[in-house]
């Protein structure tokens, strides 16, 4: 801000607000908090840039306001409610990966999206652990009513999601491009000459579970194929849908020769589906997952699908969080990319 505004607003003799302060200092009112806190977080140079101001132009911290400000725990929430058991564990790791030796520690808060009291849950959740920031998974963490209680509560947030190429998404954000790995998978199959492709896809909602789906279809269109309907079935992204939905897809009269599921937990349940009719895999049933989990490598034959870096996707949330906020980009964005083994072949 120019020497010429601040003077304007020094003649003015209005009283400063902690908003006068971040105008200013062109940061935002998060970081004249941390400033007035004593973060260590923030620059040198930013801090030194904010005392001058608050200095100039004499404003004075509300001490109520400080207080509560200086009882904000240096915990980090990470809230869910997802289905798949694993992918929360790796969200959780990566989490713990970036905040080991920070001076902050991970809280970890299941919810249910479909409760009535959802987001009031959530809120006492925050204002009980005072939290200093928050990192939300999906598929909360497309929902706005949940957007607009954190930015009311004025508490730090990371979203991680999927990305889709139509949305803009806003505030920051770790995001995957899974419809590239789904693509390629579809690809894949249809390679192996595979045209009887069964598919399990993620829950109605989900836009990882969307993104999925349009980017198999993509693969299938690069080879002159496309989603059967028939061969089509819902899952929840657990063992027991993906379990029950390839039953359903193999008791088809043009029972198919592949089948991919959303996730890694749906695709097990498909082996298990397989080894009660008697099937072989891959020599009759090739199987295609998602996440590349470590029961990928667990099962037999070990699981050709598509990797999500979900640990270090939350290892670059929690760092977000614990960066400057001059210094954050509002989006970090990771591939994912076909691993191929031996659950699948060459029909």
């Amino acid at each position: 801000m120019s020497e010429d505004a601040i003077e304007e607003f020094i003649q003015r003799r209005k009283k400063a607000t902690i908003n006068d302060v971040a105008r200013l200092a062109r940061v935002s009112k998060k970081t004249v908090s941390r400033v007035i806190n004593k973060s260590p977080s923030v620059r040198a140079e930013t801090r030194d840039r904010v005392n001058a101001i608050i200095e100039r132009i004499g404003f004075r911290p509300d001490p109520q306001a400080r207080g509560l400000a200086f009882r904000r725990s240096f915990l980090i929430g990470l809230i869910y409610d997802n289905p798949n058991a694993q992918y929360v564990v790796n969200m959780q790791m990566g989490a713990l990966d970036a905040l080991r030796g920070s001076g902050s520690e991970l809280v970890v808060h299941p919810c249910d999206r479909h409760s009535e009291r959802f987001i009031e849950d959530i809120r006492d959740f925050i204002e009980l652990q005072r939290l200093a920031g928050v990192i939300i998974l999906p598929p909360i963490s497309e929902d706005k009513r949940l957007l607009a209680l954190l930015e009311e509560l004025d508490v730090d947030y990371v979203r991680v999601s999927a990305v889709q190429p139509t949305t803009t998404t806003g505030g920051y954000a770790v995001l995957s491009k899974e419809r590239i790995g789904c693509r390629a998978a579809g690809e894949h199959l249809a390679q192996l000459g595979h045209k009887q492709i069964g598919f399990i896809t993620g829950p109605e909602g989900y836009v990882s579970a969307i993104e999925r789906r349009a980017g198999f279809r993509e693969g299938l269109q690069a080879h002159g194929l496309d989603i059967n309907w028939e061969l089509e079935a819902q899952g929840a992204y657990t063992f027991e849908s993906g379990h029950a939905a390839a039953l359903k897809i193999l008791d088809r009269p043009n029972r198919p020769t592949a089948i991919f599921a959303s996730n890694d937990e749906m695709a097990i349940g498909a082996y298990k589906a397989a080894f009660e009719l008697g099937l072989r895999i891959p020599a009759d049933l090739s199987i295609c997952g998602y996440d590349d989990s470590p029961m990928a490598l667990r099962v037999s034959p070990p699981l050709t699908t598509v990797n999500l870096p979900s640990r270090d996707m939350a290892k670059a949330a929690a760092m977000t969080l614990l960066t400057d906020e001059d210094d954050r980009r509002d989006e970090i964005i990771f591939e994912s990319g076909l691993v191929v083994r031996e659950s699948t072949a060459r029909l």
